[in-house]
């Protein structure tokens, strides 16, 4: 009879800092693989902490009570299939990202991560130490199994060693981060490593939203030759049983089920919903409110919202002033109609005036400006505020990409906030992103189908009303220029003189560069925000607020 290896996947969503709360779920991950007959159970990269915890990690008490959790976790699954979960050890005053390999009640091998990502969202340089590349462990009546930790199996090296030190399988943990076209590459490098190594490997990745990241799963099986046996769905907790048999050329995985994965702009959609929804479920938060303004931006969060949380836990407010059309306020009325949220209207009339007439002193015989235009904004977030702090809910921010790059936004105004779930969302995507919605639901939405996002709203030229006829291209460049500019820019670290060759003015280019620069101290203050792209705002892209450098190349 050929020999049988059964491996559950465990592609789960920890929370960062909850040692006791992860462990908890691995050891119910764990008897749910022993009621299945599995002789390992595999769980992510970092799980019992969490991941990823940034400096928290280097806490003394904290990688102590993670080690703990690990050793307790191990014997209270000693009588059943391996465990192999990640998280940090100390070894001779050295901190290391760690996969532990625990059986009958003791950890029986420790696999130390050796490549460190010191790039984009990751600084594990600053955090661990390098470990050596290793040989792998043994599985009672088995395989041997090498397990390289996320980046090392993106490099020859690390696989290779296991390989030639007699691993028979490659079981990858991964804390691998979402942005778009992210799949293909893992999938990519995955392919190379067996192709390389004549092995299957398994890639295992957790899922869940952590601040501005979101771990999408995706998890899946390869068979020597890089066919693909199993492939687990997008953003979604599970546990997957894979049958291994032993053949004449190797051990070999059996097909198992294959999910195909949605368009790119649906796994954004996908993405800002479940990041806000853990954003609320980790910190505590229950119900959100937003300001309402019949523009495109606040309808998207708002839809946003009601998928994530519910429509009973999104409160809408529309605070309108003299520059407010009744074609805005209907706008924003068939909204929350249309989501079922509850809606609240305060004007800011009042408040206005009060303001006005205490400045007035000290701005007579001045020009009307942008100070007038900006205080409107900020007694709106000074009411959204008040309101957040008065009823518990959490205030959701509504600037896209766009505008947060060139500051279009009024700091303690508009960007007045806990969650921005449109931030690495650029402004022609969110108009791709709302006919997209109106055209399709999915179980893991909340809010109703159809349309949900009035079509006059996705119609309409966008403005702040903040005075009359307003409109934002009186600012900016159209949003189909202004948003190229800024993807070569942002996102490809592009110079000007490369924008001008791909057809764009020189004289625009260099306004948007310098309103680029100029309004970093601006996202500096700005909430976080739901990871879409390599170049997000925060952790991706990391300028000085003060910069006295241009471009200025032909």
């Amino acid at each position: 009879m050929s020999k049988k290896f059964r491996l559950t996947m465990a592609q789960l969503n920890p929370h960062v800092g909850d040692i006791a709360g992860n462990a908890a779920m691995a050891q119910n991950a764990w008897e749910e693989a022993k009621e299945a007959h599995a002789d390992m159970i595999a769980l992510p990269e970092m799980f019992i902490t969490g991941y990823s915890t940034q400096d928290l990690v280097m806490k003394p008490a904290f990688y102590h009570a993670a080690m703990d959790a690990v050793a307790a976790l191990a014997r209270a699954c000693a009588d059943g299939p391996m465990l192999a979960i990640g998280g940090p050890c100390l070894v001779e005053d050295r901190l290391y990202n760690t996969y532990f390999i625990c059986r009958g009640g003791q950890i029986i091998a420790r696999q130390y991560k050796h490549f460190l990502p010191n790039f984009t969202v990751f600084d594990e340089v600053r955090q661990f130490n390098r470990g050596p590349i290793q040989g792998p462990y043994a599985i009672p009546d088995g395989p041997r199994v090498g397990s390289p930790i996320c980046e090392d199996a993106w490099h020859v090296d690390v696989a290779e060693a296991m390989v030639e030190s007699g691993a028979e399988i490659l079981i990858v943990p991964n804390g691998s981060p979402y942005r778009k076209d992210k799949f293909d590459v893992r999938m990519g490098k995955m392919v190379a490593r067996v192709i390389e190594n004549n092995v299957p490997l398994v890639y295992l990745n957790m899922v869940g939203g952590q601040d501005d990241q979101v771990f999408d799963g995706g998890s899946f099986v390869l068979n020597p030759g890089a066919k693909l046996a199993v492939q687990l769905p997008l953003f979604d907790s599970m546990l997957a049983h894979v049958d291994f048999t032993h053949t004449e050329s190797g051990w070999v995985a059996e097909d198992g089920e294959k999910h195909v994965f949605p368009s790119d702009l649906e796994q954004d959609y996908h993405a800002m919903v479940e990041s806000l929804r853990d954003y609320m479920g980790k910190t505590g938060f229950q119900k959100v409110l937003l300001g309402l303004s019949g523009g495109i931006d606040s309808a998207i969060v708002a839809t946003i919202a009601a998928d994530a949380l519910g429509p009973e836990n999104v409160r809408g407010v529309m605070m309108p002033s003299e520059y407010t059309s009744q074609a805005s306020l209907d706008d924003a009325q068939d909204v929350v109609d249309a989501l079922g949220c509850r809606y609240d209207t305060v004007s800011i009339a009042e408040p206005r005036a009060a303001v006005t007439q205490a400045l007035a002193p000290l701005f007579d015989g001045l020009e009307a400006d942008l100070t007038e235009e900006n205080i409107q904004s900020r007694l709106r977030g000074l009411l959204l505020m008040a309101q957040s702090n008065k009823f518990g809910e959490m205030l959701l921010t509504t600037g896209n990409k766009s505008e947060v790059a060139v500051g279009y936004a009024t700091i303690y105004g508009d960007m007045a906030g806990g969650y921005n779930p449109i931030k690495d969302m650029y402004k022609t995507r969110v108009f791709a992103a709302c006919r997209w919605r109106n055209a399709n639901h999915r179980p893991w939405m909340r809010a109703p189908a159809g349309e949900v996002i009035p079509t006059a709203i996705i119609d309409k030229p966008p403005t702040a009303e903040l005075r009359p006829d307003q409109k934002d291209s009186d600012s900016l460049p159209p949003y189909e220029v202004l948003d190229g500019i800024l993807k070569m820019l942002v996102d490809d670290d592009a110079s000007v003189a490369d924008c001008v060759a791909a057809g764009y003015e020189r004289a625009v280019v260099k306004r948007v560069e310098h309103l680029l620069y100029i309004s970093e101290y601006k996202r500096f203050q700005s909430a976080p925000g739901t990871r879409l792209s390599q170049r997000a705002f925060w952790l991706d892209r990391r300028y000085p607020i003060v910069n006295g450098f241009r471009d200025e190349s032909e």
